[in-house]
């Protein structure tokens, strides 16, 4: 088992937890100040994107169900 779990929480963020580290699209790093666990944007309507602040209540909803990816493509 890894030591980084990601839940997709319903009609919310995404819960990152364990031991992390979150960069931008040129490599810099977020300072997180030692957090171990935070919650990531998934609506896009957050003020502190990509972190969740909360402003999806009650304006987004999904349902997460696991699934199986189909096979990676090798060619």
């Amino acid at each position: 088992m890894s030591s980084t779990k990601l839940t997709i929480n319903k009609n919310g963020s995404i819960k990152i937890e364990g031991d992390f580290e979150i960069v931008d699209g040129q490599g810099n790093v977020y300072g997180l100040e030692g957090r171990k666990a935070l919650g990531l944007c998934r609506c896009g309507l957050s003020a502190n994107k990509p972190f969740c602040d909360g402003s999806h209540r009650n304006s987004f909803e999904h349902e997460p169900a696991a699934f199986d990816l189909p096979p990676m493509k090798t060619n």
